[in-house]
C-alpha cells in the first residue's frame, strides 16, 4: 500500500483534487443561498448602470429591476411564503414519496429486489447486483440499506470478495442514482425544477416526470455493464481471494407468504396497465385530453398522481397479505416514514425556491 502510495499517477492526482475541490463545495443550500444574495446585489447593480435585455421570445427590451428598492424589499417579505409552497418540486415530490413510501414500508420493493438478485444466474451476479442497486433508488435510499449489504453476503456465500460485491452495489446505488427502468422520487424532483426554469420564459410550459424516460433507461444498462465490467476486471481482481474466518451468512429467500403476495401484487399491476390502455388507447378515450391527444393528456400531465394511486395501491395489497399492514394505521405510519427522509430536501428547496423566484 505504502509503494502505491508513493506512486501517484497523473489520474490519482486528478481523482485526489476532484474529491478535495467536492468537499471545500458549501451544503447545497447554502449555494443556492449565496446565489440569492447574487441575484438580489447584481439587480441593484445592472439598476445603478442601466442595464437592459431583450426578451428571447418576445424581443421587447427589459430593464432590470432593482430588488433592492423599496418595493423590491416588500415584495421578498410578501412573496418569501409563496415562493416556498408554490415551488413545483416540493409538492410533487412530496406527493409521489407518499405512495412509493406505502410501497417501501409494505417491504414490496425490498421483496422485489431481493428475488431479482436470488434468483440471478451466478455468471449474471455482478450485473445484477448493479442493476438492482440502480433500481433501488426507486424507493430512495433504500439500496444503501439492503443492497449493499446483501450484496457482500451473496459474494461471500458464493466464495467470492464481499468487498467488491458490496463495491459493485455500491456503484449501481450511488452511480446510478438518477438513471432507473421505472419513475421514482428523483424525476418528479428533477421535472420540477425544469419547469420553474422553464417558465421563467414560458409561463406555461411544463416539463413532465417522464421527460428524461429514454436516457434514463438507456443509462441503466449502460451504467449496468460498466460497474460489471469494473467489478470483474479491476476491482476483484485487484482484492485477490477472501481468507476471512467468518462464516457466510444464510440468504433468506422469499416466504412462502411473500411469494404469493407478490404474485398477488403483480396481477394488480397488471390490471392498472389493462385500465390505463383501456382509457388511452382508444379515440376519445377518458384519460385523452380535449383535443383528443394522449400526450398532452390529464394522466400524463398528472402523472404524479398516477404514481401515488398505483405504488399505494399495490403497496397495500402487499402490505395486506404478508400481514404487514393490520390497519389503516400502519399505512398511514409507512406514508410518515418516507417523509422523514425530506428534512435536507425541504430547507434545500426553501433556498432554491427564492433563488428562482428572485431570477424571474
Amino acid at each position: 500500500m505504502a509503494q502505491l502510495k508513493g506512486k501517484k499517477t497523473f489520474f490519482d492526482k486528478f481523482l485526489h483534487f476532484v474529491e478535495v475541490g467536492g468537499n471545500a463545495l458549501p451544503h447545497p443550500a447554502s449555494i443556492f443561498a449565496m446565489l440569492a444574495v447574487a441575484v438580489l446585489v447584481i439587480s441593484w447593480l445592472g439598476h445603478l448602470l442601466g442595464w437592459t435585455v431583450y426578451h428571447p421570445a418576445t424581443e421587447e427590451e427589459v430593464a432590470i429591476i432593482n430588488l433592492l428598492s423599496k418595493e423590491g424589499v416588500h415584495r421578498i417579505f410578501l412573496d418569501m411564503v409563496d415562493n416556498y409552497t408554490g415551488f413545483a418540486p416540493l409538492g410533487i415530490v412530496m406527493v409521489a414519496l407518499l405512495g412509493i413510501g406505502i410501497a417501501e414500508s409494505s417491504g414490496l420493493i425490498g421483496a422485489g429486489i431481493r428475488l431479482l438478485v436470488i434468483k440471478a444466474p451466478s455468471r449474471m451476479l455482478t450485473f445484477v447486483i448493479v442493476l438492482a442497486g440502480i433500481l433501488s433508488n426507486m424507493a430512495s435510499d433504500l439500496g444503501y440499506v439492503l443492497i449493499i449489504p446483501m450484496a457482500g453476503i451473496i459474494f461471500h456465500a458464493v466464495g467470492r470478495h464481499p468487498i467488491a460485491g458490496m463495491a459493485a452495489a455500491f456503484a449501481g446505488v450511488s452511480g446510478g442514482f438518477s438513471a432507473n427502468l421505472f419513475i421514482g422520487t428523483i424525476d418528479p424532483l428533477l421535472a420540477g425544477i425544469s419547469t420553474e426554469s422553464a417558465r421563467i420564459l414560458d409561463p406555461e410550459y411544463y416539463v413532465l416526470p417522464t421527460a428524461n424516460y429514454y436516457f434514463m433507461a438507456a443509462s441503466t444498462f449502460l451504467i449496468a455493464f460498466l460497474g460489471t465490467w469494473i467489478t470483474n476486471k479491476i476491482v476483484e481482481p485487484r482484492l485477490g481471494a477472501y481468507t476471512g474466518d467468518v462464516a457466510s451468512e444464510p440468504i433468506n429467500a422469499l416466504t412462502l407468504r411473500e411469494k404469493k403476495a407478490l404474485r398477488v401484487t403483480v396481477y394488480v399491476a397488471i390490471g392498472w396497465l389493462v385500465l390505463l390502455a383501456a382509457t388511452l388507447i382508444p379515440d376519445h378515450g377518458f384519460f385523452r385530453s380535449a383535443d383528443n391527444s394522449i400526450l398532452h393528456s390529464p394522466l400524463l400531465k398528472g402523472f404524479i398522481a398516477l404514481l401515488f394511486f398505483a405504488a399505494g395501491s399495490l403497496g397495500i395489497v402487499y402490505g395486506a397479505l404478508t400481514g404487514k399492514f393490520k390497519n389503516d394505521g400502519d399505512v398511514v405510519k409507512g406514508m410518515v416514514e418516507s417523509f422523514k427522509t425530506l428534512s435536507a430536501f425541504m430547507v434545500l428547496v426553501f433556498f432554491a425556491a427564492q433563488f428562482v423566484a428572485y431570477f424571474k
